[in-house]
């Protein structure tokens, strides 16, 4: 199984951000071959900016298989963990792969707390949840490298995104994902938000996750 993957200094809060952005300079043109560019053009924009305002609800289905498939072109074909061990990530087989839509809609929510948590300068509370998440997912023994490896990827790409430092832009071909240089400006966060946040992150940490409220 994976060692501890994004559990080590090397993949930690800011780290893992970083090693992020170095890799959304090429995803783009990846998304591009993998889902065509009709179909970005038709309804990625649409569906990212729907899961965007679903946060803390019950996230449809098609917002789940949005944010998996940007994910899913995201992810490397040959990754080092940090004790130095190589996973490879056959891109001709994703079904392999990508983990079922309900463990996916989970790592989203669980991404939306992190990216939260970051906003909120939330340092210790973003590595516990995301930690966490990790290590449940080893815990299950039912994962396999490649399988944990894309869960890192889905909860990366969906902060990246929440925290607007990835963007939707148009082009001659359709739709293209990259690197926002200059993030959207957040609105502070209040004292409420970060006590909100922090005991969101604790009642997980603890396997007292919420449940999101029905539509």
């Amino acid at each position: 199984m994976l060692s501890r993957v994004g559990l080590n200094d090397g993949i930690r809060s800011r780290g893992l951000f970083k090693q992020g952005l170095r890799r959304m300079g090429k995803v783009g043109k990846a998304i591009m071959g993998l889902l065509g560019a009709a179909w970005l053009a038709a309804s990625a924009t649409g569906a990212l900016a729907q899961a965007a305002k679903e946060q803390g609800k019950a996230l449809s289905d098609n917002s789940v298989r949005t944010l998996v498939n940007y994910a899913w072109a995201m992810t490397p074909t040959k990754f080092t963990a940090p004790d130095g061990k190589v996973i490879e990530v056959d891109k001709s087989k994703p079904q392999d792969v990508i983990v079922p839509i309900e463990v996916a809609r989970e790592v989203i929510q669980v991404a939306w707390r992190t990216a939260h948590a970051q906003r909120c300068n939330l340092d210790e509370e973003q590595r516990a949840n995301y930690q966490t998440l990790m290590k449940r997912e080893q815990n299950n023994k039912k994962w396999t490298d490649q399988q944990l490896l894309f869960i890192h990827e889905l909860h990366l790409f969906t902060v990246m995104f929440t925290a607007g430092k990835v963007k939707i832009v148009a082009n001659d071909d359709g739709k293209d994902v990259v690197v926002n240089d200059k993030p959207t400006i957040q609105e502070p966060c209040s004292d409420t938000e970060r006590q909100k946040v922090q005991k969101s992150i604790m009642d997980y940490v603890a396997g007292e996750a919420p449940t999101p409220a029905k539509k």
